[in-house]
């Protein structure tokens, strides 16, 4: 498994934003039962910076938390299948063999925002990012209700599974 983690801002969080990252998509990749080895980028920026990229990518004139950029056309969430039909090679670093997931782009002042927001400390905050994202690269959405709750539920469960509750 290869995860880059890139910083893109000057902004400081006072914890291993690094090892929760690689963590929690590691508790992702095993919960989902991922059957390959995977890359996975990571870009943690502040709210500037997610702006610019959500104004650009979704037309959206504002900041976000995350942002996913999922390299992968499922036609059902979570089915890897797709990625074992022999047109999907473009899915494959050649380099390493290992399937290319997608992009994550982190802020890490919404982190602290939401994690005072929320009431729950800045490494669960990161989590759960990180694993809102991850279910996006796996082909989740949260578009209509059914989805979001399901969404929710399998967030939580990563996150259990990765020791990040709410307590």
């Amino acid at each position: 498994m290869s995860i880059y983690i890139e910083k893109e801002t000057e902004y400081h969080l006072d914890i291993d934003c690094n090892h929760i990252i690689e963590h929690t998509i590691q508790g992702a990749l095993e919960y989902m039962d991922f059957p390959y080895e995977a890359e996975v980028n990571v870009v943690l920026t502040d709210n500037d910076g997610i702006h610019e990229v959500n104004r650009e990518f979704r037309q959206i004139d504002r900041p976000t938390d995350v942002l996913s950029f999922p390299f992968i056309e499922y036609e059902q969430e979570g089915d890897f299948s797709v990625i074992d039909e022999e047109e999907a090679e473009e899915y494959f670093n050649l380099e390493t063999g290992e399937v290319m997931l997608g992009d994550i782009m982190i802020s890490l002042e919404k982190v602290v925002e939401q994690a005072k927001s929320y009431g729950h400390s800045k490494e669960r905050e990161l989590a759960f990012l990180t694993a809102h994202s991850m279910l996006h690269l796996f082909g989740f959405d949260h578009m209509e209700e059914e989805e979001r709750i399901r969404m929710e539920r399998l967030q939580e469960e990563i996150l259990s599974q990765c020791g990040y509750t709410r307590q």
